[in-house]
């Protein structure tokens, strides 16, 4: 066997011919510095329309890009042809870094976790008042959900001609969040519309709510030039609505700034990737009362300092019965 020195002739190096004739593979990969700055609108298929400037791209993900996969809402760089015309294909070559993620599981045992959005900084959870029935557990889970991702949570309660409002408000009234009451009638003649525009205007909104709730009709309302296809049908049996959105999408607001994203309606929301004890960062006036607390505390049982804190006069009663609920739903299965 023959030994090469440090510093060998070149003539005494054998060099193993490249048989397939090409380039040899290298690590190092292009900075793509020149790339354009785009937004994902939605993904189909491995597909994703992205907005580039004022222009609707057609795009699809670097192979270095490895398994990262980009999601509605994503800023990402885009190299290639960026002209928009019919036939043409651009590359996603980077995901810039995300400000929020909202993700979710299958169900509360499912490890995976499921990225619905990124880079929302609001959250509409829309329930209907009836047909099919409000689902109170439903709504707790997304508001987890909203906390834990960082988004600020909205509640859009539709069909108030079919039955009150009151109940439903009364039991999240002490979480102090904005809310809208819709009815069919106000969606129709854009009322309704108006005042949750009011709401959006100036951030990115994600929408999730159960099928049949009307949450893809309060869309087009808002978004009337990109309307979605719609059913409105609720199974008479089971109540359940049926799914008319397979897919996200991202709508620019129409008389305002800012962007909606409708999202497929949800007959659960996994809380698998919560950790409980972030939840107490959305109660700002009882966050300071469980330094206290013993070690580990759930905040649900005899030992809590909350309990105190509130008896003291500095919190009220319905704020912590609140969050013992929304702690509670973390380990609650849905539907209980």
């Amino acid at each position: 066997m023959r030994r090469y020195g440090k510093n060998p002739d070149e003539d005494d190096i054998r060099v193993r011919p490249n048989r397939k004739g090409n380039r040899p593979r290298t690590h190092i990969r292009p900075k793509h510095e020149d790339a354009a700055e785009g937004m994902v609108l939605t993904v189909d298929r491995g597909r994703l329309t992205c907005l580039v400037e004022d222009r609707i791209v057609m795009a699809m993900k670097a192979r270095e890009l490895g398994r990262k996969a980009a999601v509605v809402g994503d800023r990402v760089a885009v190299v290639g042809d960026l002209s928009g015309k019919k036939d043409t294909l651009a590359r996603v070559v980077r995901i810039e870094k995300r400000s929020s993620v909202l993700r979710r599981t299958a169900d509360d045992d499912d490890p995976y976790e499921r990225v619905v959005v990124a880079n929302a900084d609001q959250l509409a959870i829309v329930t209907a008042l009836a047909d099919p029935e409000p689902r109170p557990r439903l709504i707790d889970r997304c508001l987890v959900a909203a906390y834990d991702a960082g988004l600020e949570p909205v509640l859009v309660l539709t069909k108030s001609d079919l039955a009150p409002a009151d109940k439903l408000l009364e039991a999240y009234g002490a979480l102090d969040f904005p809310y809208v009451v819709t009815s069919r009638e106000e969606l129709a003649d854009g009322e309704a519309a108006d005042r949750v525009r009011e709401l959006l205007d100036g951030h990115v909104t994600a929408f999730v709510g159960h099928s049949g709730v009307g949450k893809t009709t309060l869309v087009n309302a808002l978004v009337p030039k990109d309307r979605r296809r719609t059913t409105g049908h609720v199974n008479a049996v089971t109540g359940r609505g049926r799914h008319t959105t397979t897919s996200a999408l991202a709508l620019p607001l129409t008389d305002a700034e800012g962007w909606v994203i409708d999202t497929p309606g949800v007959r659960s929301f996994g809380l698998h990737h919560v950790d409980p004890s972030r939840v107490i960062h959305a109660f700002p006036d009882l966050e300071p009362g469980t330094a206290e607390c013993p070690r580990a505390c759930s905040h649900d049982e005899q030992d809590c300092a909350l309990d105190a804190w509130v008896a003291e006069g500095h919190a009220d009663q319905a704020r912590l019965y609140s969050l013992r609920r929304l702690l509670a739903t973390r380990e609650r299965r849905e539907g209980d």
